[in-house]
């Protein structure tokens, strides 16, 4: 008996030898009888026809067929990164087709998978705008329909030139002209449209199921501000429409949660046309802003780290020793003073080893860990600034450790349990990942493969799962990164410990080891938060706005129901401050629903109604920002109670 897929193909290797990856859909065997005749013999070949099932109920996953890169014909599901990819990237060429039917004289420049979909960039007399999306959505849905076989192949760069000039499609050229001589080029061919592309795609259109354009941009040809603005259109694409609907539910509540509007919204930061990307911080902001910088002292004072702070500017030498002027540069503010070129810092690391520098150093003060609460600036391009999750301005919350080799693991290890502490306590599942060395890298091999193998050591002894992520580490030594994932399952990359060789090296930086003889440093440059700012546009999406109590700017709202209360409300909120509650009173002459709701909106925990009642019995009638009514309690009841809430830190 052999085992067969329905449409005759064997089982994918993934599945076979699995029993729990098949189960029978059908009781009917399906059979041949074919006479052998080199034996006269009959021979009956059974062949079963199943289907896909998950164990315990889960959907089906669709095999997918692939032309990857080499024009080979492989299998994908869309929940594999191979499958999804090819699928979007279909799409983009779907986005294109349709383009070109119903606006023929538009040019293509390029139309990748991104991680939520798919884009393309047009060149266009008269740019498309939002309104134009359901036209092109419905075409692409027509292309699908036809169920287009996809085609591969190649063409020498000379004809596939020619090619791309009869088409009229000078962006493609320049691509083109980019190449070696001797570069052979790929191209997909599916109906009358076909794209110069490297792959890979999915073998028919139709395997896109379910497909929705989302939003239109502008977009620098290369990302060059100097070069010609295009007109991107964004979208995205999913194997199944029950997928899609999902994803789009998920995009509406983000919208909902989008940290810029909540920003405004609560009163807690804005960016000004007078500063672009340069975050406002607003009273309420700085509360939750310096709350959460109480809880970094206090965790890093428990852990033995002493906090320093080292100048905003520091001059340009500093940065060519340090490498960053190198690498770095068109990301560096610079002024210039008495003639001398300064740098404003993008980041802390050379400051904090000028202070170890300071004096010298035995064995006996190491690890020696420094942290600062630095702010640094960076020149972000205006296209890629996004409220507080990209600015050119923030506050780093670096740490540095400078060690001996043998101090490595354990040092890791405990940076670890710090990050895994600071997530757990705001709700964040999160995964690793260990970044190795790039092309655009400082040091020798050695050097490198010592520091790889120091993190991989220490995450290997935490049993903490991690993905390799290939030549994305810091030019002067591989990291770690931290991953979190929020309330609606979308991940950010926020802690980082990255191993350093190379900047104790360049400084010069020593110790005196326990043996008399001078040695160097190792040093770990490591963030919690990663940037100040960023975490709190995180934490404001992760928690729609409504924050954990010892995080709320404003803790508990005192309403009056008339303003025979007011006397009464002023005592209760000022007991409430004297117990380290932040608390408000809303005495306005409006109606006590009028002002519940203000509260609700404002997301503030706790609210307390007093009346005529609560005067009488000196009790507080508490609700919460979710409409539940707790009923009236004493004061000095419902204060122990938020203030062990606050205490506790709770989420």
């Amino acid at each position: 008996m052999r085992l067969r897929a329905g449409n005759g193909a064997p089982a994918p290797a993934r599945y076979r030898g699995n029993p729990h990856m098949l189960r029978m859909q059908s009781e009917t065997l399906s059979g041949t009888v074919s006479l052998a005749p080199q034996t006269g013999n009959f021979r009956f070949e059974v062949f079963l026809f199943f289907v896909w099932v998950p164990p315990f109920g889960g959907e089906r996953n669709c095999i997918m067929k692939i032309i990857d890169h080499d024009g080979k014909i492989v299998e994908s599901t869309f929940e594999e990164e191979l499958g999804r990819n090819s699928l979007r990237h279909t799409a983009s060429h779907i986005l294109a087709q349709a383009v070109k039917r119903l606006y023929p004289e538009t040019k293509l420049a390029i139309g990748p998978s991104i991680k939520d979909g798919f884009y393309y960039d047009f060149d266009r007399e008269t740019p498309f705008s939002e309104d134009d999306l359901a036209a092109i959505e419905a075409e692409m849905k027509k292309i699908i329909k036809e169920n287009l076989k996809l085609e591969r192949y190649t063409l020498p760069r000379g004809e596939a030139i020619a090619f791309m000039e009869e088409k009229g499609e000078p962006y493609k050229v320049e691509l083109i002209r980019d190449l070696p001589e001797d570069a052979e080029l790929s191209f997909f061919r599916q109906g009358e449209f076909t794209d110069l592309c490297a792959g890979p795609h999915v073998t028919y259109t139709s395997a896109v199921k379910a497909v929705k354009l989302t939003s239109v941009a502008g977009a620098y040809w290369r990302g060059n501000e100097k070069n010609k603005m295009l007109v991107r259109i964004y979208g995205t694409a999913f194997s199944k429409k029950e997928d899609l609907e999902q994803y789009l539910e998920r995009i509406e509540e983000a919208k909902k949660r989008d940290h810029r509007k909540l920003g405004r919204e609560l009163g807690l930061f804005t960016i000004m046309d007078e500063g672009p990307g340069f975050p406002f911080f607003l009273p309420k902001g700085m509360i939750l802003k310096n709350t959460l910088i109480d809880y970094w002292r206090e965790i890093h004072t428990r852990e033995g780290y002493m906090e320093i702070s080292t100048p905003m500017m520091l001059s340009k030498t500093l940065w060519e020793t340090s490498g960053h002027w190198d690498h770095y540069k068109d990301n560096i503010y610079t002024t210039t003073i008495d003639e001398e070129t300064f740098c404003i810092k993008p980041m802390n690391c050379p400051g904090g080893m000028l202070v170890y520098k300071m004096e010298p150093r035995s064995y006996r003060e190491l690890p020696m860990k420094v942290g600062e609460l630095g702010l640094v600036h960076r020149h972000e391009k205006s296209g890629a600034l996004h409220g507080l999750m990209r600015v050119r301005c923030f506050t780093q919350d670096d740490a540095h450790i400078f060690m001996t080799e043998e101090q490595i693991p354990e040092q890791i290890k405990g940076v670890v349990r710090l990050i895994d502490e600071v997530y757990g306590l705001f709700g964040f599942k999160y995964h690793v990942e260990l970044s190795t060395m790039p092309e655009d890298h400082l040091g020798s091999l050695e050097d490198w493969e010592m520091a790889t193998n120091g993190l991989r050591s220490a995450l290997d002894e935490m049993k903490l799962p991690y993905v390799i992520n290939e030549g994305d580490g810091a030019f002067y030594g591989p990291k770690i990164d931290f991953h979190l994932e929020d309330s609606l399952g979308r991940t950010w990359q926020c802690g980082t410990i990255q191993l350093d060789f190379q900047l104790p090296m360049r400084f010069e930086a020593e110790y005196m080891a326990a043996d008399g003889q001078k040695r160097r440093p190792i040093m770990i440059h490591r963030v919690v938060f990663g940037s100040i700012e960023r975490f709190i546009g995180i934490l404001t999406e992760h928690y729609a706005g409504k924050f954990p109590t010892w995080l709320s700017p404003v803790q508990v709202k005192v309403i009056t129901i008339t303003d025979r209360a007011n006397e009464y409300a002023e005592k209760v909120t000022s007991a409430l401050k004297e117990k380290k509650i932040r608390a408000e009173l809303d005495d306005r002459s409006e109606s006590a629903n009028y002002k519940i709701r203000a509260a609700q909106l404002e997301k503030i925990p706790y609210m307390l109604v007093l009346g005529d009642k609560e005067i009488e019995a000196g009790t507080v009638s508490v609700r919460t920002r979710d409409g539940k009514v707790m009923g009236n309690m004493k004061l000095d009841e419902f204060a122990d109670t938020v203030a062990e809430e606050i205490r506790a830190r709770k989420s």
